[in-house]
């Protein structure tokens, strides 16, 4: 089955830079640059690192960089995203880690809120937060490494 969005992206598809299989391959692209650029500056303005020489006796984590597009609801292509993340490969339960917690809202929460909002005719408002993740904080110093 085709859908309109699927069709549309379908014929846009060419204008759109592949997602890059490595840090190497996304650097020659200046699409793929630029968001990483942009993520690299909000993890900056919002002071998630402090600059450290590395510690012989304690261990480092590796991090690693997720590339995406993010398509638009008519199929088009919205943006080029990436994440600057940690590589849980290098990391050792117990020592590195606990546990992880990403918190998310289950689509049955989501019916909900919308059903109460159309109910009482209150005015729904959507909103992106790019950096949401930027503002949570750890009780534990983390050493990582950006491994290219």
């Amino acid at each position: 089955m085709t859908t309109r969005s699927k069709a549309y992206h379908a014929l846009t598809s060419a204008t759109i830079y592949p997602i890059p299989t490595s840090y190497a391959k996304a650097f020659a692209d200046p699409h793929w640059v630029h968001a990483m650029q942009t993520e690299f500056s909000a993890l900056q303005v919002n002071d998630t690192w402090e600059l450290v020489p590395r510690p012989d006796d304690r261990p480092v984590i590796l991090c690693m960089w997720l590339f995406q597009h993010k398509f638009q609801s008519d199929g088009s292509l919205e943006r080029y995203k990436e994440r600057m993340v940690v590589n849980g490969k290098s990391q050792t339960v117990g020592i590195d880690c606990e546990d992880t917690f990403s918190p998310a809202v289950k689509p049955a929460t989501i019916r909900t809120v919308l059903s109460i909002a159309v109910s009482r005719s209150w005015p729904i408002h959507q909103l992106d937060v790019k950096n949401a993740l930027l503002h949570g904080h750890l009780n534990e110093t983390v050493f990582m490494h950006w491994g290219l």
